[in-house]
């Protein structure tokens, strides 16, 4: 139909943000465009990463691809990531991705010269710049702050040396999963629970205490005042369909209606700390509307060769 406008404006609002965590609602759209922001922060948000590793000493008890292995999947502090060039890209170094405008340098030296085991750690990789280095998980694991502590690398035994460099890259989730940004992001319909008063006021008050407790999660409570069942948390819902089946059992079909909301969702963000939660948000709504501009400037370049086909064909004698 001419004249009609399907545009429709989400809104956005935060209900709990940490560094590493972020919950929040998202409105007035679709399942599409809640899927597409899901799937942006995980595979397409970039970060970075250890992408070249070249060692000169090795003599621990692992091999040099498995040390590599696991110094790429060290998260690295990645708030530059947005501005960096990718290492293809790059005209400064010719793509060859070992530039201060793509690459980050790491240098690893440990020896073991005790009888003591030495952890060698993500505290022991020294950056060339100061703003792109591992992450500290020192406050969230709940371990002493005066402790340096890290992510355990390797452990070395008395004699034993490791020697390195590393060269750190922008990428993507898509690419490989080292460089996503996203420990976990879901997102659940938001529902809308009605109860029959009516039908309710018939049960007895065993009756309403096992409707209750047929739910898996406390998505229902009784009122001490009022003896009524009420909805004390309708997210704890997980479309189990227990409650209905419950009402069907006891021969109250109707009891209870759970409906989805279509144009709701509540989004549960996690980092691996690379990136605080809100600014991997941020960075995917903005990926996004960069997609949608791509797809917009295709959209209006096929409508131009539309128009001017006719025109093209005559000028080349068609």
């Amino acid at each position: 139909m001419e004249g009609i406008s399907y545009q429709r404006f989400p809104k956005v609002k935060i209900r709990e943000l940490k560094d590493d965590y972020a919950k929040f609602e998202l409105r007035d759209t679709d399942a599409s465009m809640a899927n597409a922001l899901r799937r942006v922060m995980i595979s397409e948000v970039p970060t970075i990463a250890i992408d070249l590793v070249e060692i000169e000493v090795n003599s621990s008890v692992l091999n040099d691809e498995f040390i590599a292995h696991r110094l790429g999947l060290i998260p690295l502090t990645s708030e530059r990531a947005m501005s960096m060039r990718f290492s293809r890209d790059c005209d400064a170094c010719d793509g060859d991705g070992q530039c201060e405008f793509c690459s980050v340098e790491f240098h690893l030296r440990a020896k073991c010269i005790s009888d003591q085991t030495l952890d060698v750690t993500s505290k022991d990789l020294y950056s060339s710049d100061h703003t792109v280095v591992p992450v500290d998980f020192t406050d969230n694991a709940g371990y002493d702050s005066t402790e340096p502590r890290g992510i355990i690398i390797v452990k070395l035994r008395r004699g034993q040396e490791l020697r390195l460099r590393a060269i750190a890259r922008k990428g993507i989730g898509k690419d490989h999963a080292k460089w996503s940004p996203a420990a976990t992001v879901t997102f659940m319909y938001e529902p809308e629970i009605h109860i029959n008063e009516d039908l309710m006021e018939s049960l007895t008050l065993e009756e309403k205490l096992s409707f209750v407790e047929s739910s898996p999660t406390k998505v229902f409570d009784i009122d001490p005042n009022t003896q009524q069942v009420v909805v004390v948390d309708p997210e704890a819902y997980t479309y189990d369909d227990e409650v209905l089946k419950k009402a069907e059992a006891m021969g109250k079909p109707g009891l209870v209606e759970i409906y989805a909301k279509e144009d709701s969702f509540i989004f549960t963000v996690e980092s691996t700390g690379a990136i605080k939660a809100s600014q991997l948000v941020l960075n995917a709504i903005e990926i996004l509307k960069q997609k949608l501009d791509a797809v917009r400037l295709s959209e209006d370049t096929v409508e131009a060769d539309d128009q001017f086909g006719e025109l093209g064909a005559h000028m080349q004698g068609g």
